[in-house]
């Protein structure tokens, strides 16, 4: 959240367009964009960054690394749009296109999810619980 607040502050700040992608360590898409959409603003950076070649670098050597720059942003691309597709998934959004094991494999993953956040907030519960008799503890000492 901090990340993506400062991006925005930047944005605001500086009058400029901020795109950022984040993936947590579980696989989870977080992005924040300024304009309007975030597929114009990395096609804008693709265009920036590997539009022309560098120079002392032969023609045939940039056409080869702008190629593969290519490749890679159309990768990128592609794994933000998965992921996207994947997160309205979670959310219970665009089931149709789903298969009956796709949709199977959603909810193992839901129940999994499910049982780890119960799991998270019974010990948080547990840890208020055990602050609670502490301070009792303390009062009746008192």
């Amino acid at each position: 959240n901090g990340l993506l607040k400062k991006a925005y502050e930047l944005s605001v700040l500086c009058d400029a367009e901020v795109a950022l992608i984040i993936f947590s360590n579980r696989g989870k898409l977080y992005e924040f964009c300024s304009s309007s959409s975030m597929h114009k603003t990395l096609d804008r950076y693709q265009k920036c960054s590997y539009g022309g070649p560098e120079p002392n670098v032969s023609a045939r050597e940039a056409l080869v690394k702008e190629h593969s720059n290519h490749q890679e942003y159309l990768k990128l691309k592609a794994r933000v749009e998965a992921l996207q597709r994947s997160q309205r998934n979670l959310l219970g959004e665009d089931l149709g296109p789903l298969s009956g094991k796709e949709l199977e494999s959603l909810e193992r993953q839901l129940d999994s999810s499910l049982k780890q956040i119960r799991s998270t907030r019974t010990q948080c519960m547990l840890d208020q619980l055990t602050d609670l008799q502490r301070r009792e503890q303390m009062l009746s000492e008192a």
